[in-house]
């Protein structure tokens, strides 16, 4: 009976990755596409997990597999949103369907400008002869 319960929760895992895939393959913008890979593939690789820790069913197991189930509850979406944010705020355009742009009139475009211009000003580039491997030496 516990080999059908891991079979099936494996399979679960295994198919929500398969959504996972085709969100990023069909997903019309970058956005779209993270959020369907972070959300689907999170609860695959939970539910792939859990299918470990059932199967082998021992203390030290469980808790390590625990521990990384958590792990990626808390990390994957933190990632995925700061991946989104720092894209839009990189100009990176959105699908031409989207009705709300949550971000839209609350930040001025100039600070971001700002900081791009200060990132290409000359005070950060690298002095000439200082360029590639010659610098460690």
């Amino acid at each position: 009976m516990r080999e059908w319960i891991v079979a099936i929760v494996m399979i679960l895992g295994a198919a929500f990755m398969l959504i996972a895939s085709i969100g990023l393959l069909r997903m019309p913008d970058l956005f779209s596409r993270m959020s369907a890979t972070s959300k689907a593939a999170t609860l695959g690789a939970g539910l792939v997990m859990l299918a470990a820790a059932l199967y082998f069913s021992e203390s030290g197991i469980t808790l390590r597999v625990l521990a990384i189930i958590v792990f990626l509850l808390l990390t994957v979406p933190v990632a995925a949103h700061m991946i989104g944010r720092a894209a839009y705020f990189d100009g990176v355009p959105l699908w031409k369907g989207t009705l709300i742009d949550d971000l839209r009139g609350h930040y001025r475009t100039s600070d971001h400008q700002l900081v791009r211009d200060a990132a290409e000003s000359p005070e950060f580039a690298i002095p000439e002869g200082e360029e590639g491997d010659d610098f460690f030496n």
